[in-house]
């Protein structure tokens, strides 16, 4: 590959984009996901994928849910194909206000609802309201890769704050806000999931969330918390959100993706009335308004449907495959620890010294398993030792193959370490032996 160079030594293009040199300098921070990265691979039935989040839809009355879209056509369906409001359709605001009651979150009121397309667009929008280059964002370590994304291409500094088994810890966040503006820089946010944590599976104690409100809001620190797994709790209901405790001090994020089909791509922001403003302001330059035909029928399903029934059916499920998860990695990877989840889709899982979960990754998809390395989850480059490990969308038998599969991976890898060192992984495989696997850099 080539780059030209005009008299004054700008870049002029290469063979591959000739318009390397005219593109905004955020798009150079657009990556590629580290999950969406293995997509190709995970497809393929012979894989069993532990990586993707995709919520097991199989319980869905698919046929019950055509009849009502069948019905809502023939009957809306003028409506439904048009354009709507830039802040959402009401009837579905006003649904969403009791969705929220159960996070603890009473007398919302639905003007302050901004319908979006997923939860996702949300994350956008905030980032693009608050943030300029250079800004902090204070993120739990490690933080779901998709904001990371968003934070990045939107030219954010991001500093993550420690985690334990009860999620993020108060003396952390207050020397972690400490230390940035002791460094001179400004904070904007901080992010946080606190139920059922992705990736890390943990979710914060009911102790913690009055004193993280407290912190931030004496320290004038915006709140954006992200609740996309909250109601899916295996055994109970959700914990009072963060903003139950803060109303003026939390952006809250909610989503149907998970409790619902993220086909729909329907999520929203409940927001301070000022902040509304904006995020209105800047969803209509963005995508005009969200779709009709999502908002009306996930309003149907709610209002017609005994849809607390069916998360309940939905928390059974993947409490179940969590319990695969949990006793195959117990049998099969003693040597490895793990995180315990009440809820969600997912467990973070620390590997034995020395061994490099990116740098194995090629090793296990050989050996016909997935799961994502932990590097893509921290901002900074951390978390070669972990990887996530989704329990949401195999069957328990396919769970526990995997592990099985997974475990074999693991042990060869650690005999490896054992006899080279762990400078093992600074080197080509080729250097070890040939034909062992193919370069990371290979699927």
């Amino acid at each position: 590959m080539s780059i030209s160079a005009n008299s004054d030594g700008n870049q002029q293009g290469n063979r591959l984009d000739p318009w390397f040199n005219t593109y905004a300098e955020r798009a150079h921070n657009l990556r590629a996901s580290e999950i969406r990265a293995l997509f190709s691979v995970v497809s393929r039935p012979e894989v069993v994928s532990l990586a993707g989040g995709m919520p097991n839809l199989t319980d869905l009355p698919l046929d019950r849910l055509a009849e009502s879209a069948k019905h809502l056509i023939a009957t809306h369906g003028a409506q439904a194909m048009q354009y709507g409001s830039g802040q959402g359709w009401e009837v579905l605001r006003e649904h969403i206000t009791e969705v929220m009651s159960y996070d603890g979150i009473l007398g919302a009121d639905p003007d302050d609802v901004v319908i979006t397309t997923g939860s996702q667009q949300a994350l956008d929008l905030m980032t693009e309201l608050f943030i300029n280059p250079g800004d902090v964002i204070l993120a739990e370590a490690p933080s779901y890769v998709g904001a990371l994304g968003v934070f990045r291409a939107r030219q954010a500094d991001v500093v993550h704050v420690p985690m334990d088994e009860n999620g993020l810890i108060p003396e952390a966040l207050e020397q972690s806000i400490h230390d940035v503006r002791a460094s001179g820089r400004t904070i904007k946010m901080l992010y946080t999931i606190p139920n059922f944590h992705n990736p890390a599976g943990v979710t914060l104690s009911l102790e913690r969330r009055p004193r993280i409100a407290e912190i931030c809001m004496r320290e004038q620190v915006l709140i954006l918390e992200d609740n996309p797994y909250g109601l899916l709790g295996f055994h109970s209901d959700p914990l009072p959100a963060i903003q139950s405790f803060s109303p003026e001090g939390v952006v809250y994020l909610g989503s149907f993706s998970k409790m619902f089909a993220p086909g729909f791509r329907i999520g929203w922001a409940y927001a301070p009335h000022a902040i509304r403003d904006k995020l209105v302001l800047a969803s209509e330059s963005a995508i005009l308004s969200p779709s009709m035909v999502g908002q009306m029928a996930i309003a149907g399903y709610l209002r017609d449907y005994d849809w607390y029934s069916q998360v309940k059916a939905f928390r059974s499920m993947y409490a179940e495959r969590a319990q695969a998860m949990l006793g195959a990695l117990e049998e099969y990877m003693p040597d490895c620890t793990w995180t315990i989840p009440d809820g969600g889709f997912y467990t973070w899982v620390t590997l034995p010294a020395g061994l490099d979960a990116k740098s194995m990754l090629p090793r296990a998809v050989r050996a016909q398993v997935a799961y994502v390395a932990g590097t893509a989850f921290y901002y900074d480059g951390q978390g070669r030792d972990h990887m996530r490990l989704s329990f949401c969308y195999p069957t328990p038998e396919r769970i526990r193959e995997g592990v099985r599969r997974l475990s074999t991976v693991v042990h060869a890898e650690k005999e490896l370490v054992e006899m080279f060192g762990a400078a093992f992984h600074k080197h080509d495989i080729d250097e070890v032996g040939p034909g062992i696997a193919p370069a990371p850099n290979a699927l």
